[in-house]
C-alpha cells in the first residue's frame, strides 16, 4: 500500500470526505490516506497529526515523495492539539479502537470547531463512537461495513448538529449496532453480528454458571438484551 494504491478500508474512508474540503488525518501513519485525497482531488489540503517521531517522518517522507509540500502538512502532537480552531472542515481517524478515538475527540473539543464532518473509522467498539456522537451533538449521516484481509471494520460518518435527539430503547439499539448497517446489512454485517452472538451466548454462559451476585444478574440482564437485539437484526 502507497499514497496512490490504497487498501479497500482507507478507499472507503476517503470516499466519505466531501469534496473540496480541507483535511485533517489524525494517527495517519504514512499520510497514504490525506496524500491520496489530494492527489486524487478528494480535497484541495490536508494537515497530517502524529504523535511519535517514527511515524511522523514516515508522513514527512510520503509528502515529500509524493510532490505535495505545501498542499499536506505533517505536524507532530497528540491528537487533535496538531489543530486550530476554524482550521479544517473534516476530520479523519481510522485504524483505531473506538474508545481511543472518542479520547481524542473528547480531549479536543475546542478544536473542532468549524469541522462540519468527522469520517471515523474504528477497529473495534464502534458503539461508543456513536454514543460520543450523540452525547455532542453531532448526527450520524451514514454508515458502511466491510471485510478486508478476514478482519471486519465500519465507517462512521457524521455531521454538526444543532439538535439533540431524544433518547429511547430503539435508538439505544440503534446506537449498539447502527441504524445506517441496520439498513443496509451487507454480508460484512451479518458475519460480524454472527460472531458477535455467538461471544455474547459463550459470556452469558460463564455469567450463568458464576455465583450469582447483583452485579452478575445486571450483566446477564445486559448480555440478554444485547442478543435480543442481535436476533432481531439476523
Amino acid at each position: 500500500m502507497n499514497e496512490l494504491n490504497l487498501s479497500k478500508r482507507l478507499k472507503n474512508v476517503v470516499n466519505y470526505i466531501p469534496n473540496n474540503s480541507k483535511l485533517a488525518d489524525i494517527g495517519s501513519d504514512h499520510a497514504y490516506l490525506p496524500c491520496y485525497a489530494v492527489l486524487t482531488n478528494r480535497c484541495h489540503s490536508a494537515i497530517v497529526g502524529e504523535i511519535t517521531e517514527g511515524p511522523y517522518k514516515s508522513a514527512c517522507a510520503t509528502i515529500r515523495q509524493s510532490g505535495l509540500d505545501g498542499k499536506v502538512e505533517a505536524r507532530k502532537g497528540d491528537g487533535l492539539e496538531v489543530l486550530n480552531p476554524n482550521e479544517v472542515d473534516v476530520i479523519t481517524i481510522a485504524g483505531m479502537g473506538g474508545s481511543l478515538i472518542t479520547s481524542i475527540l473528547d480531549s479536543g473539543k475546542e478544536k473542532l470547531e468549524g469541522v462540519e464532518t468527522l469520517v471515523l473509522q474504528p477497529n473495534i467498539g464502534a458503539h461508543q463512537i456513536r454514543y460520543w456522537l450523540k452525547d455532542h451533538n453531532w448526527s450520524l449521516v451514514d454508515e458502511d461495513i466491510l471485510e478486508e484481509d478476514g478482519k471486519i471494520y465500519e465507517i462512521l460518518v457524521a455531521k454538526k448538529s444543532v439538535h439533540k435527539n431524544p433518547f429511547s430503547s430503539e435508538m439505544e439499539k440503534e446506537l449498539f449496532i447502527g441504524p445506517y448497517l441496520i439498513q443496509k446489512k451487507n454480508e460484512a454485517f451479518f458475519k460480524k453480528w454472527k460472531h458477535e452472538k455467538q461471544n455474547y451466548e459463550r459470556i452469558l454462559h460463564q455469567l450463568e454458571s458464576a455465583q450469582q451476585t447483583e452485579e452478575t444478574i445486571q450483566k446477564v440482564k445486559e448480555i440478554q438484551l444485547k442478543l435480543q437485539w442481535i436476533g432481531e437484526v439476523l
